[in-house]
């Protein structure tokens, strides 16, 4: 892949009641919303832009609001999304076939721990329309590929994008660690303006 070749990261941070952190009043207008940071970054590790939103805690608005931040960097040289997981805010699930289609460019979420699976979680966090809505939007996204990078080991679902192919990106974007280089700014980014948020 060229170095000059880009790609969006997108990656939250919630200090809550989610064991993130617990310097936020659980009550607060700061603690019901999870800070949202897209970050370009070129695979040559050159960071390129930023854009911030926030996603209901418990809520279903994450996909809209990976859209809007996505959309608010309007760069139409971005070839790639990478998104860090699929359950952010606290089970606020991303629907990537509607972020792909949305975006119009291939959607790769990148996890970092071996899971069973969220259906048993979503099911001790909610109960009926709101569990099925969760389920249905779970049981849309694509299956968890386990997949090694620089020797660590990391869980990948793809939209627009063959195995083969979002297995080389996620490559690419990883120069070192198994943290596609998006994805850990964008995570940095959101921390930093969370904490703002949390001081303003």
């Amino acid at each position: 892949m060229k170095a000059g070749a880009r790609a969006v990261g997108v990656a939250e941070s919630y200090r809550g009641t989610d064991g993130q952190g617990d310097d936020v009043d659980v009550g607060s207008e700061h603690a019901s919303h999870s800070t949202l940071a897209a970050a370009v970054v070129r695979a040559d590790r050159v960071v390129d832009g930023f854009a911030f939103g926030t996603c209901t805690v418990g809520g279903t608005d994450a996909t809209e609001a990976v859209v809007g931040v996505v959309d608010a960097l309007d760069r139409e040289d971005v070839q790639y999304v990478l998104v860090s997981g699929v359950a952010p805010a606290w089970f606020n699930l991303l629907d990537l076939h509607a972020i792909q289609a949305a975006v119009e460019r291939p959607v790769v979420s990148v996890s970092f721990e071996a899971s069973p699976g969220l259906e048993s979680a979503l099911a001790s966090a909610f109960e009926g329309e709101a569990l099925e809505r969760r389920l249905d939007t779970y049981r849309r996204q694509p299956e968890r590929e386990q997949l090694t990078v620089n020797g660590e080991t990391v869980f990948v679902r793809s939209v627009g994008l063959g195995r083969e192919a979002a297995t080389a990106v996620v490559r690419a974007f990883t120069p070192a660690g198994g943290r596609p280089e998006p994805v850990r700014v964008a995570r940095l980014a959101a921390r930093a303006a969370d904490r703002l948020r949390a001081d303003s």
